[in-house]
């Protein structure tokens, strides 16, 4: 079932998505946005780090697959045939290094109104490493259900589903879906009765501690914090609004959330044994490596790569490899062999909430 009050059409909807793509990129490209908090952490160097650079080793497990880095290519797009092209090259990417890609929201696609590259052929790219498909939480409370998130995980042959919770997003946006009730009791709902494991990540927000916990005690599988300082999606709507009252009123949410660092370490005290995503302004392998310290066991990455992802599956794996590359020199100048290692390196002052 989908949504029956929505009578949008599917040319304002695939245009909203565009113009997010081209809001996006030249948000990332602008300084000042809301900080992360990152660069709080800083590592103590160490001087005689006694390992070899080229034996670190940075493969993690996750979602029953091992990934050669702790990286997760997290959710962009999903709409218009832009994002085909988009897709094709992050899912090319992901499998030459052998790192998670998460698609973005296939809202469209499910509804039948265009796929954006989300179909099989994603999968047939990326065979060997941790797919998810992606619907947003607020869908569960306006008709979808199983049916809708089994065609999502199965339209990609995805090994997870990601639910994205946007409430901030859809409260400034024009015609946005703001009924939220009931949205936790429909995730509690998916995941006992998916056949893939549910993770539940905001858009540049980040989940608080207390939220976390109820998404855990409803049995969601992982959790991405996504916090504040990287994409505002306020911002974006903003810019996108059709009037000064709406985009005044966008504005002032710009540097709203939980910034990105706090929230990683408050829900990884929270929820100790929860696999954690961090994500929210990472833009290198540095915020890779200082995400990891804070508890994230992979760090997300999304508005960064998308210039790449526009070019070409090539450009996607250079802009990686070097984030792969400065979180092992990371990894090397802190005497960290491995990402586990990395967990326990000496922070010089760190801030109150950094474990």
């Amino acid at each position: 079932m989908t949504d029956g009050s929505d009578t949008r059409p599917a040319s304002d909807i695939a245009t909203r998505k565009i113009d997010h793509l081209d809001i996006v990129l030249r948000q990332d490209a602008e300084p000042g946005a809301s900080a992360t908090g990152l660069d709080r952490i800083v590592f103590e160097h160490v001087a005689l780090p006694e390992i070899s650079l080229a034996d670190i080793d940075l493969s993690v497990p996750f979602l029953g697959r091992r990934l050669a880095a702790p990286l997760l290519i997290s959710s962009m797009t999903g709409g218009p045939d832009r994002a085909s092209r988009i897709n094709r090259h992050l899912a090319e990417a992901a499998e030459h290094l052998k790192i998670a890609l998460g698609v973005g929201s296939q809202r469209v696609a499910i509804e039948g109104r265009g796929g954006g590259g989300l179909d099989r052929r994603l999968r047939d790219l990326a065979p060997s490493v941790p797919l998810l498909a992606n619907i947003g939480g607020a869908q569960f409370v306006l008709g979808y259900g199983e049916d809708e998130a089994m065609r999502a995980v199965e339209m990609i042959g995805a090994d997870a589903l990601i639910v994205h919770l946007n409430p901030l997003q859809e409260a400034v946006q024009t015609g946005g879906d703001t009924d939220w009730r009931g949205v936790l009791s429909a995730i509690a709902s998916l995941c006992s009765r998916l056949r893939v494991p549910v993770v539940v990540k905001e858009v540049g927000a980040g989940i608080s501690p207390g939220a976390a916990r109820r998404l855990v005690e409803a049995g969601v599988a992982a959790i991405d914090v996504a916090g504040a300082g990287g994409t505002s999606w306020a911002g974006v709507e903003a810019e996108r609004a059709g009037d000064a009252r709406r985009a005044a009123i966008a504005r002032q949410f710009a540097g709203w959330g939980i910034p990105t660092a706090r929230a990683i370490a408050e829900v990884r005290v929270a929820c100790p044994t929860v696999p954690l995503i961090g994500s929210g302004g990472i833009r290198t392998g540095l915020d890779v490596a200082r995400a990891i310290r804070l508890g994230a066991d992979i760090a997300g990455q999304a508005a960064a790569t998308l210039e790449a992802a526009e070019t070409s599956g090539e450009a996607v794996v250079a802009h990686f490899e070097d984030v792969i590359e400065t979180l092992r020199i990371a990894c090397f100048c802190t005497g960290s062999a491995s990402v586990a290692d990395l967990r326990r390196a000496r922070l010089i002052d760190p801030p109150d909430f950094a474990l």
